[in-house]
């Protein structure tokens, strides 16, 4: 596994369900419309060519936030992060964008498993659940999941989390 962004909180472990906060990060974007089971592989290619053609190093996790404006557009976006927030590439290509993002308190669940959108429903269904038993939280954002395995991983072993952002 590659190096996690400065200040970022180990991942929670498998089947623990906890509140974490996160420093501000940088990272670059690419913004996928259409079915959102094919974000992550659409985004990887123009995410890999910004970091390889800016020499920027690889981290984990691999970010996905999935926002749904209505019933017919379903929009995800799928970052690489940078390791410092201070980092400004060289080149940003037209289809990536860098981008912010504050500091963020989220309640958050550890996976095993393959990165099926099955998986992340099911995930997000706990999380969900466990809100409603927790009123002290508040949600302030749309969900995400990250990604800590390449691609070569064996689906057994990968490992991922769905995280609310909550206030």
């Amino acid at each position: 596994m590659a190096s996690l962004p400065d200040g970022f909180p180990q991942p929670t472990p498998v089947g623990v369900i906890e509140v974490k906060q996160y420093p501000a990060y940088r990272g670059v974007t690419y913004l996928h419309q259409g079915d959102l089971t094919q974000a992550t592989r659409r985004a990887f290619n123009p995410l890999f060519q910004h970091i390889s053609s800016n020499n920027i190093s690889m981290t984990t996790p691999v970010e996905a936030r999935y926002l749904q404006e209505s019933e017919s557009i379903n929009q995800a976006e799928v970052s690489f992060l940078y390791s410092h927030p201070e980092i400004t590439p060289q080149q940003i290509q037209s289809d990536v964008n860098v981008t912010d993002t504050p500091t963020m308190k989220v309640v958050s669940i550890g996976i095993q498993g393959a990165y099926t959108w099955e998986s992340y429903q099911i995930h997000l269904q706990r999380l969900k659940n466990w809100l409603k038993q927790h009123p002290e939280y508040e949600i302030i954002g749309s969900p995400r999941r990250l990604f800590y395995n390449s691609p070569m991983t064996p689906e057994n072993l990968k490992y991922s989390e769905v995280q609310i952002p909550i206030c």
